[in-house]
């Protein structure tokens, strides 16, 4: 079984990479997508989201980092994906996934499921763009609207020359409403020979056993439940080992949370940092009601002093 920690933009960046990559139980990460238009992007931009470059494609913790990219320009891509490998990407990861309705108007992520012939045109130019021995992976979901065309695309992948997919198992029309339809994982994985990846919905356990029994896949890739639960992908490990589960504490988060502020004060602006710490804290609620108490407390505070003195550190200190 491998564990992934899903590409969210504008939420798992790197300094939340590094964090929750500390845990345990995460086999590999995935930069936020990497835009490409119509140029070749440098090196300081991929830098930029992808600092891991500079450590051998990994986080502090030793996990592995793949570079994703979301664009419709085959040769483009191509271009970029050469570029990131020579960069230190070990694999390439292609967005067919994100249902921003941003980026489908300007012809990315999600809404090229309904183009399964440029899906296809776009996995074989990145494959042949890069090293024989990098793999090109791809994450999509079930379809734009329907889920009618996800064994097209997915066939289209895979034939392009994807090495394995990751399936949300829902359409892009759906969001990120429940439920993820998790009964349509192993029709896809019936259709092509590469492993399939559930993706979708696995907030807990309990979520990742039901997944398992109806999609029944080995392998899985956990956005926000992970986010939320930063041992979850520890406490899946532990389950699947016949292991008792022991669940993370509130205290156990502290040092965390405190790791996580440092570095954003360190590498966000004054007025990004306060807001990057709310965003996770108020996704950590779900699991922590004292993240419920400390969220409320720290919901009108800007300023990085005070932050700091409400999370128990006694004054701002970059790393």
């Amino acid at each position: 079984m491998q564990i992934a920690l899903a590409p969210m933009e504008g939420l798992v960046d790197n300094i939340l990479r590094d964090v929750l990559t500390r845990v345990g139980g995460i086999d590999w990460c995935v930069t936020e997508f990497i835009r490409v238009n119509d140029r070749l992007l440098t090196p300081a931009y991929f830098h930029k989201l992808a600092p891991e470059l500079l450590h051998g494609a990994h986080t502090a913790a030793g996990v592995p980092l793949r570079v994703q990219l979301l664009g419709s320009d085959p040769v483009c891509l191509a271009e970029n994906a050469a570029l990131a490998c020579e960069l230190g990407s070990q694999v390439i990861d292609l967005n067919f996934g994100c249902p921003a309705k941003t980026v489908n108007k300007s012809r990315g992520g999600a809404v090229l499921l309904k183009e399964p012939e440029l899906l296809n045109q776009i996995v074989e130019h990145v494959r042949r763009a890069v090293p024989a021995h990098i793999p090109v992976t791809a994450k999509m979901r079930l379809g734009f609207d329907s889920p009618d065309g996800a064994l097209v695309c997915a066939t289209a992948l895979a034939e392009g020359g994807a090495a394995h997919i990751v399936v949300h198992a829902r359409t892009k029309t759906d969001g990120y409403k429940p439920p993820a339809h998790w009964e349509w994982i192993p029709r896809v994985q019936d259709v092509v020979k590469v492993p399939v990846f559930a993706n979708g919905d696995i907030w807990s356990v309990e979520d990742w056993k039901r997944c398992r029994e109806v999609g029944g896949a080995e392998d899985i890739m956990l956005g926000r439940g992970l986010v939320a639960r930063p041992d979850l992908a520890r406490q899946i490990v532990a389950a699947k080992a016949g292991e008792e589960v022991v669940e993370m504490t509130w205290a156990q988060m502290q040092p965390m949370l405190h790791e996580f502020w440092r570095q954003s004060m360190a590498q966000l602006t004054e007025k990004q940092a306060p807001g990057r710490l709310k965003q996770w804290l108020a996704m950590l609620t779900r699991n922590y009601p004292e993240a419920v108490e400390l969220f409320t407390a720290l919901r009108r505070e800007t300023g990085l002093e005070q932050v700091s003195r409400l999370l128990g550190m006694k004054h701002p200190d970059p790393a």
